[in-house]
């Protein structure tokens, strides 16, 4: 499981000193008490640390510039117990470079009917603070993230905990570093794109590298490390020898393992987290690496083919964000290839030609080495499988040449009706919503592309905010579309965006 640092984000209750010492000092207990709340909570999934009351400008400032100096510090909570003048964060916030979400929660679920007071009122009006801090957001056009519902409600907690997840993949998008190995598949589109304003507005580096540059890391590989790391495959997975010869199969198995090992080194050398290659350019590698980027994939290395860069920095994104999730069920590289358009049967079959990330299997996973016409090499051997069902996410980055544009669609994924012997891939098979018709229509009238990264673990929604936190363009197709009225969102982009 892939493993990144423990962030925290600081919880900030915010008020002023107009209601005395003691109001104040119930602010801090009852924050404390929220906090302590959420860090015993299974839905919050990182650490919340409590701040002092902010009173004054000066101290918001402090604590917004003590976050942005904080490098394990995710973002900031904030919670208006009571009424907190806003002119007051205006300078904080011009400074603060962290994610900020306004958690308008309240002490108290119930209104105490039969003892309710004045004083009461002027120390619990968080419907009053919560819309006077939305109110200098919004002011300041400063993005941020809205969370309503009592604190010890488990949709408001799941809500918040989600929200977690995106402050991290904001802050960790700084980090993806993507190598290329071979540029673009050529006279492909949809696959390239500006790498610069990718690093402006995603924070993402791209770098190319030639081939033959990766080469001498997989043939410096030692014949014990590639028969340690191939005793594992053989104990790990399933074999599929097709009649092949044992040992002819095993050297096939072997060029991956020296692959994986190697492939893996020269990435931590060079600090990368994703990369991409390409099958007409493989230099002396031996094979299209296959195995060896499916077991890269589930460590947490993004990937994508053909010189794809944006989807292995979208696949690394996500794995970041599901990282240390207990109950995660995967986040891949896939690719759109046929239709199924029996009614009631309907799908796209989803795969890669070898490259799909076993931790998306459901059941048995098996070692299969069968030809392959693309990259003129040795057969490769690959992880098949069947992936897991239920509902995901399917995303696509694309370049529309004055912005980047995420395309979020809800799929349902199934299984597909009978076996299929004679397809040597790992498969995905889902229907998206609204319904295959439309929700076709609807990606490709966005220009979504053929590879996509998916997640069963990411919601819409999430995506949505880390889309508006790079200040990119965010579109989804899910159970409510209409072409219509997509069409016209579309075009309202369009304009948005010019």
């Amino acid at each position: 499981m892939l493993e990144i640092k423990k962030y925290k984000f600081y919880f900030c209750p915010c008020t002023q000193d107009l209601y005395g010492d003691e109001c104040l000092q119930h602010v801090h207990e009852h924050a404390e008490e929220v906090v302590n709340y959420l860090n015993a909570s299974k839905e919050i999934p990182f650490e919340v640390e409590l701040k002092p009351n902010l009173l004054t400008a000066s101290m918001i400032q402090q604590v917004f510039n003590e976050a942005n100096n904080d490098p394990d510090c995710a973002g900031i909570i904030t919670w208006a117990h009571t009424f907190s003048p806003s002119k007051n964060y205006i300078l904080g916030l011009q400074d603060l470079r962290k994610p900020l979400c306004q958690f308008a929660t309240q002490y108290n679920e119930e209104i105490p009917y039969d003892t309710i007071d004045m004083d009461f009122m002027n120390e619990n009006q968080a419907a009053h603070g919560e819309r006077e801090l939305g109110h200098i957001f919004a002011r300041m056009r400063w993005n941020h993230k809205v969370v309503f519902g009592y604190w010890k409600d488990p949709v408001a907690l799941t809500e918040l905990g989600q929200w977690q997840r995106v402050a991290v993949g904001i802050n960790e998008s700084r980090n993806i570093r993507i190598a290329r190995f071979a540029d673009t598949m050529r006279n492909v589109a949809v696959t390239d794109g500006d790498k610069i304003e990718a690093q402006v507005k995603l924070g993402w580096t791209v770098d190319a590298w030639p081939i033959n540059d990766l080469t001498p890391y997989v043939e410096s590989v030692t014949a014990a490390e590639i028969k340690e790391l191939t005793d594992e495959y053989y104990e790990t997975y399933g074999l599929v020898l097709d009649g092949r010869d044992p040992e002819e199969f095993r050297r096939h198995v072997e060029v991956q393992a020296a692959q994986e090992i190697g492939i893996e080194r020269f990435l931590v050398e060079h600090n990368y987290n994703a990369f991409s290659d390409h099958f007409g350019d493989l230099g002396a590698l031996k094979q299209l690496p296959s195995l060896s980027i499916q077991r890269l994939m589930q460590k947490g290395f993004g990937f994508g083919p053909e010189g794809d860069w944006k989807t292995p920095g979208m696949v690394r994104l996500m794995k970041v964000m599901t990282a240390n999730d207990p109950n995660a069920k995967g986040s891949a590289l896939m690719e759109d290839y046929t239709y199924n358009l029996v009614p009631g049967k309907d799908g796209i079959l989803e795969s890669h030609m070898s490259e799909v990330d076993p931790s998306m299997a459901d059941g048995e996973i098996k070692i299969r080495a069968t030809p392959l016409s693309m990259g003129d090499r040795e057969d490769p051997a690959r992880l098949i499988f069947t992936a897991k069902t239920g509902p995901a996410i399917a995303t696509s980055l694309i370049d529309l040449g004055n912005r980047f544009r995420l395309i979020i669609q809800d799929v349902d994924c199934k299984k597909v009706e009978k076996p299929m012997p004679m397809l040597p891939t790992g498969t995905m098979f889902w229907t998206p919503r609204p319904n295959l018709k439309v929700g076709t229509e609807a990606w490709i009238y966005a220009g979504g592309a053929h590879h996509t990264a998916v997640s069963y673990d990411l919601t819409a929604d999430q995506m949505i905010d880390w889309a508006d936190a790079m200040g990119i363009e965010s579109v989804v197709i899910d159970a409510n579309t209409n072409l219509r009225d997509f069409k016209r969102d579309l075009k309202l982009g369009e304009v948005f965006y010019k």
